[in-house]
Protein backbone atom coordinates (compact mmCIF):
# COMPACT_ATOMS: atom_id res chain seq x y z
CA UNK A 1 0.00 0.00 0.00
CA UNK A 2 1.24 3.49 -0.87
CA UNK A 3 1.84 5.65 2.19
CA UNK A 4 0.74 9.29 2.31
CA UNK A 5 3.31 11.75 3.64
CA UNK A 6 3.33 15.30 4.92
CA UNK A 7 4.78 17.84 2.53
CA UNK A 8 7.49 20.45 2.69
CA UNK A 9 7.24 23.18 0.06
CA UNK A 10 9.94 25.69 -0.88
CA UNK A 11 10.11 28.46 -3.46
CA UNK A 12 12.53 30.88 -5.05
CA UNK A 13 12.60 33.10 -8.11
CA UNK A 14 15.36 35.09 -9.80
CA UNK A 15 15.81 37.30 -12.82
CA UNK A 16 17.85 35.68 -15.59
CA UNK A 17 17.70 38.83 -17.69
CA UNK A 18 21.09 39.49 -19.32
CA UNK A 19 22.93 42.64 -18.34
CA UNK A 20 24.05 43.31 -21.94
CA UNK A 21 22.46 42.85 -25.37
CA UNK A 22 22.37 39.19 -26.45
CA UNK A 23 21.64 37.08 -29.47
CA UNK A 24 18.01 35.98 -29.29
CA UNK A 25 16.99 32.41 -29.94
CA UNK A 26 14.60 31.15 -32.62
CA UNK A 27 13.89 32.09 -36.26
CA UNK A 28 17.20 30.59 -37.53
CA UNK A 29 18.69 34.01 -38.19
CA UNK A 30 20.53 36.53 -36.05
CA UNK A 31 18.48 38.88 -33.88
CA UNK A 32 20.19 41.06 -31.29
CA UNK A 33 18.18 42.32 -28.32
CA UNK A 34 17.72 46.09 -28.40
CA UNK A 35 16.08 46.53 -25.00
CA UNK A 36 14.30 44.66 -22.20
CA UNK A 37 10.53 44.82 -22.56
CA UNK A 38 9.96 42.67 -19.47
CA UNK A 39 12.36 40.51 -17.47
CA UNK A 40 12.96 36.84 -18.12
CA UNK A 41 12.95 34.88 -14.89
CA UNK A 42 13.52 31.42 -13.44
CA UNK A 43 11.31 30.02 -10.70
CA UNK A 44 12.02 26.95 -8.59
CA UNK A 45 9.57 24.78 -6.68
CA UNK A 46 11.14 22.38 -4.13
CA UNK A 47 9.00 19.55 -2.77
CA UNK A 48 9.93 17.00 -0.13
CA UNK A 49 7.99 14.56 1.99
CA UNK A 50 8.14 14.03 5.71
CA UNK A 51 7.46 10.34 6.35
CA UNK A 52 7.84 7.77 9.07
CA UNK A 53 11.29 6.27 9.50
CA UNK A 54 10.23 3.13 7.63
CA UNK A 55 8.82 5.12 4.73
CA UNK A 56 11.29 6.33 2.09
CA UNK A 57 11.19 10.10 1.75
CA UNK A 58 10.67 11.66 -1.64
CA UNK A 59 11.69 14.93 -3.28
CA UNK A 60 11.62 16.96 -6.48
CA UNK A 61 12.89 20.36 -7.60
CA UNK A 62 11.31 21.85 -10.72
CA UNK A 63 12.93 24.92 -12.29
CA UNK A 64 11.01 26.77 -15.00
CA UNK A 65 13.03 29.22 -17.10
CA UNK A 66 11.88 31.90 -19.54
CA UNK A 67 14.10 30.45 -22.26
CA UNK A 68 13.40 28.69 -25.56
CA UNK A 69 14.81 25.48 -24.15
CA UNK A 70 17.29 23.94 -21.77
CA UNK A 71 20.36 22.17 -23.09
CA UNK A 72 21.75 19.21 -21.19
CA UNK A 73 25.11 20.88 -20.38
CA UNK A 74 23.25 23.65 -18.52
CA UNK A 75 21.33 21.19 -16.35
CA UNK A 76 24.52 19.20 -15.75
CA UNK A 77 26.40 22.37 -14.79
CA UNK A 78 23.70 23.45 -12.34
CA UNK A 79 23.83 20.05 -10.68
CA UNK A 80 27.62 20.22 -10.48
CA UNK A 81 27.45 23.71 -8.95
CA UNK A 82 25.16 22.37 -6.20
CA UNK A 83 27.35 19.49 -5.08
CA UNK A 84 27.99 19.96 -1.36
CA UNK A 85 25.66 22.99 -1.12
CA UNK A 86 22.24 21.40 -0.58
CA UNK A 87 22.13 18.87 2.22
CA UNK A 88 19.76 16.01 1.56
CA UNK A 89 18.89 16.89 -2.03
CA UNK A 90 19.24 14.07 -4.56
CA UNK A 91 20.42 16.11 -7.54
CA UNK A 92 19.01 13.54 -9.96
CA UNK A 93 15.55 14.67 -8.76
CA UNK A 94 16.22 18.22 -10.00
CA UNK A 95 15.19 19.13 -13.53
CA UNK A 96 15.00 22.31 -15.62
CA UNK A 97 12.43 23.25 -18.24
CA UNK A 98 12.00 26.05 -20.79
CA UNK A 99 8.84 27.95 -21.73
CA UNK A 100 9.98 28.32 -25.36
CA UNK A 101 10.00 32.07 -25.56
CA UNK A 102 11.70 33.27 -28.75
CA UNK A 103 12.65 36.55 -27.10
CA UNK A 104 15.11 35.05 -24.66
CA UNK A 105 18.89 34.65 -24.89
CA UNK A 106 20.53 32.03 -27.07
CA UNK A 107 22.29 29.42 -24.92
CA UNK A 108 24.16 27.49 -27.62
CA UNK A 109 27.48 28.52 -29.12
CA UNK A 110 27.94 28.01 -32.84
CA UNK A 111 24.37 28.78 -33.91
CA UNK A 112 25.33 32.22 -35.17
CA UNK A 113 28.52 34.15 -36.02
CA UNK A 114 30.64 35.80 -33.37
CA UNK A 115 28.53 38.63 -31.93
CA UNK A 116 29.64 42.24 -32.38
CA UNK A 117 31.39 44.13 -29.56
CA UNK A 118 29.16 44.90 -26.60
CA UNK A 119 26.94 41.85 -27.18
CA UNK A 120 27.14 39.01 -24.66
CA UNK A 121 28.26 35.72 -26.17
CA UNK A 122 26.12 32.62 -25.50
CA UNK A 123 28.89 31.08 -23.38
CA UNK A 124 29.06 34.23 -21.24
CA UNK A 125 25.32 34.22 -20.77
CA UNK A 126 25.33 30.52 -19.83
CA UNK A 127 27.98 31.19 -17.16
CA UNK A 128 25.78 33.98 -15.77
CA UNK A 129 22.70 31.73 -15.98
CA UNK A 130 24.23 28.70 -14.25
CA UNK A 131 25.42 30.80 -11.31
CA UNK A 132 21.94 32.25 -10.86
CA UNK A 133 20.20 28.90 -11.20
CA UNK A 134 22.52 27.28 -8.67
CA UNK A 135 21.69 29.95 -6.09
CA UNK A 136 18.01 29.70 -7.00
CA UNK A 137 17.81 25.96 -6.34
CA UNK A 138 19.76 26.25 -3.09
CA UNK A 139 17.40 29.01 -1.88
CA UNK A 140 14.27 27.04 -2.80
CA UNK A 141 15.54 23.88 -1.10
CA UNK A 142 16.54 25.71 2.06
CA UNK A 143 13.20 27.56 2.22
CA UNK A 144 11.08 24.38 2.51
CA UNK A 145 8.33 24.64 5.09
CA UNK A 146 5.28 22.50 5.95
CA UNK A 147 2.54 23.08 3.43
CA UNK A 148 -0.21 21.59 1.36
CA UNK A 149 -1.32 21.21 -2.24
CA UNK A 150 -4.50 21.18 -4.27
CA UNK A 151 -5.18 20.82 -7.95
CA UNK A 152 -7.76 21.99 -10.46
CA UNK A 153 -8.46 21.95 -14.19
CA UNK A 154 -9.26 25.20 -15.98
CA UNK A 155 -9.57 26.20 -19.63
CA UNK A 156 -8.07 28.98 -21.75
CA UNK A 157 -7.93 29.34 -25.52
CA UNK A 158 -4.20 29.97 -25.83
CA UNK A 159 -2.78 27.24 -28.08
CA UNK A 160 -3.96 26.53 -31.64
CA UNK A 161 -2.70 24.00 -34.16
CA UNK A 162 -0.23 25.75 -36.46
CA UNK A 163 0.03 23.12 -39.22
CA UNK A 164 -2.41 23.63 -42.08
CA UNK A 165 -3.56 20.63 -44.16
CA UNK A 166 -4.37 20.98 -47.87
CA UNK A 167 -6.43 18.99 -50.38
CA UNK A 168 -3.35 17.42 -52.00
CA UNK A 169 -2.32 15.68 -48.77
CA UNK A 170 0.43 18.15 -47.89
CA UNK A 171 0.69 20.29 -44.76
CA UNK A 172 2.50 23.51 -43.97
CA UNK A 173 3.58 25.13 -40.73
CA UNK A 174 1.75 28.50 -40.51
CA UNK A 175 0.22 27.82 -43.92
CA UNK A 176 -2.41 30.05 -45.50
CA UNK A 177 -6.02 29.17 -44.76
CA UNK A 178 -7.71 31.73 -47.04
CA UNK A 179 -7.56 29.41 -50.04
CA UNK A 180 -9.92 26.75 -51.50
CA UNK A 181 -7.08 24.24 -51.00
CA UNK A 182 -7.38 24.52 -47.20
CA UNK A 183 -8.96 21.40 -45.69
CA UNK A 184 -8.36 21.60 -41.94
CA UNK A 185 -5.80 22.01 -39.23
CA UNK A 186 -3.58 18.95 -39.30
CA UNK A 187 -4.15 18.16 -35.61
CA UNK A 188 -6.12 19.09 -32.54
CA UNK A 189 -6.03 21.92 -29.98
CA UNK A 190 -6.06 21.47 -26.22
CA UNK A 191 -7.38 24.38 -24.19
CA UNK A 192 -7.16 22.57 -20.86
CA UNK A 193 -5.04 24.24 -18.16
CA UNK A 194 -3.69 21.88 -15.51
CA UNK A 195 -2.97 23.71 -12.24
CA UNK A 196 -1.25 22.71 -9.00
CA UNK A 197 -1.69 25.09 -6.06
CA UNK A 198 0.71 25.22 -3.10
CA UNK A 199 -0.30 26.56 0.33
CA UNK A 200 1.49 27.27 3.60
CA UNK A 201 0.44 25.86 6.98
CA UNK A 202 -1.95 28.80 7.47
CA UNK A 203 -3.73 28.03 4.19
CA UNK A 204 -2.25 31.05 2.43
CA UNK A 205 -1.49 30.52 -1.25
CA UNK A 206 2.26 30.57 -1.99
CA UNK A 207 2.46 29.55 -5.63
CA UNK A 208 0.84 27.96 -8.66
CA UNK A 209 2.20 25.52 -11.26
CA UNK A 210 0.41 26.06 -14.59
CA UNK A 211 0.67 23.57 -17.45
CA UNK A 212 -0.83 24.39 -20.86
CA UNK A 213 -0.26 23.24 -24.43
CA UNK A 214 1.30 26.28 -26.06
CA UNK A 215 4.83 27.67 -26.44
CA UNK A 216 5.33 31.22 -25.19
CA UNK A 217 5.97 32.87 -28.55
CA UNK A 218 3.51 35.58 -29.50
CA UNK A 219 6.27 38.10 -30.28
CA UNK A 220 8.74 35.53 -31.60
CA UNK A 221 10.19 37.82 -34.26
CA UNK A 222 10.81 40.92 -32.14
CA UNK A 223 14.18 42.33 -31.11
CA UNK A 224 13.66 42.73 -27.39
CA UNK A 225 13.95 40.58 -24.26
CA UNK A 226 10.60 39.29 -23.05
CA UNK A 227 9.02 36.35 -21.24
CA UNK A 228 6.26 36.64 -23.85
CA UNK A 229 2.72 35.88 -22.65
CA UNK A 230 3.94 34.34 -19.38
CA UNK A 231 5.23 37.74 -18.31
CA UNK A 232 1.76 39.25 -18.81
CA UNK A 233 0.07 36.24 -17.17
CA UNK A 234 2.25 36.47 -14.05
CA UNK A 235 1.55 40.18 -13.66
CA UNK A 236 -2.21 39.67 -13.88
CA UNK A 237 -2.29 36.64 -11.59
CA UNK A 238 -0.23 38.44 -8.95
CA UNK A 239 -2.39 41.55 -9.23
CA UNK A 240 -5.43 39.43 -8.41
CA UNK A 241 -3.95 37.17 -5.72
CA UNK A 242 -0.64 38.37 -4.23
CA UNK A 243 2.31 40.41 -5.41
CA UNK A 244 4.62 37.79 -3.87
CA UNK A 245 2.99 34.76 -5.52
CA UNK A 246 5.29 32.31 -7.30
CA UNK A 247 4.16 31.15 -10.76
CA UNK A 248 5.77 28.15 -12.46
CA UNK A 249 4.83 27.92 -16.17
CA UNK A 250 5.21 24.51 -17.80
CA UNK A 251 4.68 23.93 -21.51
CA UNK A 252 2.66 20.81 -22.29
CA UNK A 253 2.98 18.81 -25.54
CA UNK A 254 2.80 21.61 -28.11
CA UNK A 255 5.21 20.98 -30.99
CA UNK A 256 2.41 21.70 -33.47
CA UNK A 257 0.77 24.50 -31.45
CA UNK A 258 1.14 28.28 -31.29
CA UNK A 259 -0.76 31.22 -29.76
CA UNK A 260 -2.37 32.06 -33.14
CA UNK A 261 -5.77 31.16 -34.52
CA UNK A 262 -4.82 30.68 -38.19
CA UNK A 263 -8.45 30.70 -39.35
CA UNK A 264 -9.44 33.99 -37.71
CA UNK A 265 -6.08 35.78 -37.72
CA UNK A 266 -6.45 39.50 -38.22
CA UNK A 267 -10.25 39.35 -38.21
CA UNK A 268 -11.76 41.16 -35.26
CA UNK A 269 -9.03 40.14 -32.82
CA UNK A 270 -5.47 41.08 -32.00
CA UNK A 271 -2.96 39.85 -34.56
CA UNK A 272 -1.22 37.84 -31.81
CA UNK A 273 2.13 38.78 -33.27
CA UNK A 274 2.38 42.05 -31.39
CA UNK A 275 2.27 43.17 -27.77
CA UNK A 276 -1.54 43.27 -27.65
CA UNK A 277 -1.40 39.52 -28.16
CA UNK A 278 0.81 39.14 -25.09
CA UNK A 279 -1.74 40.93 -22.95
CA UNK A 280 -4.67 39.00 -24.41
CA UNK A 281 -3.10 35.60 -23.74
CA UNK A 282 -2.04 36.76 -20.28
CA UNK A 283 -5.66 37.70 -19.54
CA UNK A 284 -6.94 34.33 -20.69
CA UNK A 285 -4.55 32.45 -18.42
CA UNK A 286 -5.35 34.70 -15.45
CA UNK A 287 -9.07 34.18 -16.01
CA UNK A 288 -8.54 30.41 -16.00
CA UNK A 289 -6.85 30.70 -12.60
CA UNK A 290 -9.65 32.89 -11.26
CA UNK A 291 -12.26 30.41 -12.43
CA UNK A 292 -10.92 27.51 -10.32
CA UNK A 293 -9.68 29.33 -7.22
CA UNK A 294 -12.71 28.51 -5.09
CA UNK A 295 -12.46 24.82 -5.95
CA UNK A 296 -8.70 24.78 -5.34
CA UNK A 297 -9.06 26.44 -1.95
CA UNK A 298 -11.76 23.97 -0.84
CA UNK A 299 -9.64 20.80 -0.98
CA UNK A 300 -6.09 21.40 0.32
CA UNK A 301 -4.11 18.25 1.15
CA UNK A 302 -1.30 18.34 3.72
CA UNK A 303 -0.49 14.65 3.30
CA UNK A 304 -0.38 13.02 -0.13
CA UNK A 305 1.23 10.14 -1.93
CA UNK A 306 4.48 11.54 -3.37
CA UNK A 307 6.68 9.46 -5.67
CA UNK A 308 9.29 10.49 -8.22
CA UNK A 309 10.85 8.14 -10.76
CA UNK A 310 13.84 9.08 -12.92
CA UNK A 311 15.16 6.92 -15.73
CA UNK A 312 17.23 7.05 -18.90
CA UNK A 313 15.04 6.27 -21.89
CA UNK A 314 16.29 5.23 -25.33
CA UNK A 315 14.06 5.99 -28.32
CA UNK A 316 14.60 4.75 -31.88
CA UNK A 317 15.54 7.54 -34.27
CA UNK A 318 14.53 7.99 -37.88
CA UNK A 319 17.14 6.53 -40.23
CA UNK A 320 18.62 8.85 -42.82
CA UNK A 321 18.37 6.96 -46.10
CA UNK A 322 20.63 7.29 -49.11
CA UNK A 323 17.85 9.27 -50.79
CA UNK A 324 17.54 11.57 -47.78
CA UNK A 325 21.28 12.12 -47.85
CA UNK A 326 21.33 12.95 -51.56
CA UNK A 327 18.41 15.38 -51.27
CA UNK A 328 20.09 17.10 -48.31
CA UNK A 329 23.36 17.32 -50.21
CA UNK A 330 21.70 18.96 -53.22
CA UNK A 331 19.91 21.47 -50.99
CA UNK A 332 23.07 22.19 -49.01
CA UNK A 333 25.16 22.77 -52.12
CA UNK A 334 22.51 25.04 -53.68
CA UNK A 335 22.29 27.17 -50.56
CA UNK A 336 26.06 27.23 -50.04
CA UNK A 337 26.75 28.21 -53.66
CA UNK A 338 25.22 31.61 -52.98
CA UNK A 339 27.60 32.21 -50.05
CA UNK A 340 24.80 33.09 -47.63
CA UNK A 341 25.55 35.75 -45.06
CA UNK A 342 26.53 34.13 -41.75
CA UNK A 343 23.59 34.31 -39.39
CA UNK A 344 21.01 34.64 -42.18
CA UNK A 345 18.03 32.35 -42.66
CA UNK A 346 19.71 30.81 -45.71
CA UNK A 347 22.83 30.01 -43.70
CA UNK A 348 20.64 28.45 -41.00
CA UNK A 349 18.87 26.21 -43.54
CA UNK A 350 22.19 25.16 -45.05
CA UNK A 351 23.44 24.18 -41.59
CA UNK A 352 20.36 22.02 -41.01
CA UNK A 353 20.93 20.13 -44.28
CA UNK A 354 24.59 19.71 -43.32
CA UNK A 355 23.48 18.06 -40.07
CA UNK A 356 21.34 15.56 -42.00
CA UNK A 357 24.37 14.68 -44.13
CA UNK A 358 26.52 14.26 -41.03
CA UNK A 359 23.90 12.08 -39.38
CA UNK A 360 23.87 9.77 -42.39
CA UNK A 361 27.59 9.22 -41.97
CA UNK A 362 27.39 8.69 -38.19
CA UNK A 363 24.09 6.92 -37.50
CA UNK A 364 25.15 3.27 -37.48
CA UNK A 365 22.71 0.37 -37.73
CA UNK A 366 20.25 1.29 -34.95
CA UNK A 367 20.40 4.99 -34.10
CA UNK A 368 18.87 5.92 -30.76
CA UNK A 369 17.95 9.13 -28.96
CA UNK A 370 18.76 9.08 -25.24
CA UNK A 371 16.81 11.24 -22.83
CA UNK A 372 16.34 11.83 -19.12
CA UNK A 373 12.76 10.99 -18.15
CA UNK A 374 10.98 12.13 -14.96
CA UNK A 375 7.58 10.90 -13.78
CA UNK A 376 6.05 12.22 -10.54
CA UNK A 377 2.93 11.39 -8.59
CA UNK A 378 1.68 14.01 -6.13
CA UNK A 379 -1.67 13.03 -4.72
CA UNK A 380 -4.07 12.55 -7.63
CA UNK A 381 -1.78 14.44 -10.02
CA UNK A 382 0.90 13.02 -12.32
CA UNK A 383 3.70 14.92 -14.06
CA UNK A 384 5.81 13.48 -16.88
CA UNK A 385 8.68 15.15 -18.74
CA UNK A 386 10.22 14.89 -22.18
CA UNK A 387 12.83 17.05 -23.97
CA UNK A 388 10.96 17.44 -27.26
CA UNK A 389 8.74 19.88 -29.03
CA UNK A 390 6.26 17.06 -28.75
CA UNK A 391 3.25 17.08 -31.08
CA UNK A 392 0.01 17.44 -29.17
CA UNK A 393 -1.50 14.06 -30.06
CA UNK A 394 1.18 12.28 -28.01
CA UNK A 395 0.36 14.39 -24.97
CA UNK A 396 -3.36 13.74 -25.36
CA UNK A 397 -2.74 10.00 -25.51
CA UNK A 398 -0.69 10.12 -22.30
CA UNK A 399 -3.39 12.13 -20.52
CA UNK A 400 -6.16 9.82 -21.74
CA UNK A 401 -4.43 6.62 -20.60
CA UNK A 402 -3.11 8.00 -17.30
CA UNK A 403 -4.73 6.86 -14.05
CA UNK A 404 -4.16 10.33 -12.58
CA UNK A 405 -7.07 12.74 -12.16
CA UNK A 406 -4.86 15.34 -13.85
CA UNK A 407 -1.71 14.72 -15.85
CA UNK A 408 0.88 17.42 -16.46
CA UNK A 409 2.83 16.60 -19.64
CA UNK A 410 5.96 18.77 -19.59
CA UNK A 411 7.99 19.20 -22.77
CA UNK A 412 11.34 20.98 -23.24
CA UNK A 413 12.66 19.43 -20.01
CA UNK A 414 16.28 18.48 -19.27
CA UNK A 415 17.58 19.07 -22.79
CA UNK A 416 17.05 20.92 -26.07
CA UNK A 417 13.77 20.13 -27.78
CA UNK A 418 13.85 18.69 -31.27
CA UNK A 419 10.46 18.14 -32.85
CA UNK A 420 8.73 14.79 -32.41
CA UNK A 421 6.01 14.69 -35.10
CA UNK A 422 3.11 12.30 -35.71
CA UNK A 423 2.72 9.90 -38.64
CA UNK A 424 0.17 12.31 -40.12
CA UNK A 425 2.73 15.11 -39.96
CA UNK A 426 5.36 13.00 -41.72
CA UNK A 427 2.90 12.39 -44.54
CA UNK A 428 2.12 16.10 -44.75
CA UNK A 429 5.76 17.14 -44.66
CA UNK A 430 7.18 20.66 -44.18
CA UNK A 431 8.83 22.25 -41.15
CA UNK A 432 8.50 20.36 -37.88
CA UNK A 433 8.27 17.02 -39.67
CA UNK A 434 11.40 16.91 -41.82
CA UNK A 435 14.65 15.21 -40.88
CA UNK A 436 16.40 18.57 -40.54
CA UNK A 437 14.59 19.29 -37.27
CA UNK A 438 12.82 16.03 -36.34
CA UNK A 439 15.34 13.18 -35.94
CA UNK A 440 12.85 11.17 -33.84
CA UNK A 441 9.59 10.11 -35.47
CA UNK A 442 6.38 8.20 -34.71
CA UNK A 443 8.19 4.99 -33.79
CA UNK A 444 10.02 6.87 -31.04
CA UNK A 445 6.79 8.64 -30.10
CA UNK A 446 5.09 5.28 -29.56
CA UNK A 447 7.86 4.19 -27.19
CA UNK A 448 7.68 7.48 -25.29
CA UNK A 449 3.89 7.29 -24.84
CA UNK A 450 3.90 3.63 -23.86
CA UNK A 451 6.71 3.99 -21.31
CA UNK A 452 5.33 7.22 -19.84
CA UNK A 453 1.89 5.69 -19.30
CA UNK A 454 3.47 2.56 -17.84
CA UNK A 455 5.48 4.60 -15.33
CA UNK A 456 2.57 6.86 -14.37
CA UNK A 457 0.14 4.01 -13.83
CA UNK A 458 2.78 2.06 -11.93
CA UNK A 459 2.79 4.85 -9.35
CA UNK A 460 -0.87 4.04 -8.68
CA UNK A 461 -0.08 0.36 -8.16
CA UNK A 462 0.36 -1.52 -4.91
Amino acid sequence: MTRERSLLVGWSSVSITPVLPVQLTGQHHVRISEYVRDPVTATALALASEGAEDCAREQAVIVSCDLAHIIRPIQDSVREALVGRVDGLDLSKLFLVGTHTHTGPTVREGNFPEPPPGVMRPAEYVEFLVARLGNLVADAWQSRRPGGVSWALGHAAVGFNRRVAYDDGTSKMYGSTDTPRFVSSEGANDHGVEMLFCWDKDRELTGIVINLACPSQVVEMKHFISADFWGAARERIRARLSKDLYVVPLCSAAGDQSPRDLVRRGRGEADFRDESGLEEMGRRIAWAVDDVMEAARSDIRDSVCFRHKVETLHLPMRRVTQSDYEQAKVAYEELSADNPTPGSGEAGRAARFRRVMDKYEEQGESPTYTLEHHVIRLGDVALATNPFELFLDYGLRIKAQSRAVQTFVVQLACDRGVYLPTAKALQGGHYGASLTEAPVGPEGGEVLVRRTVELINGLWGA
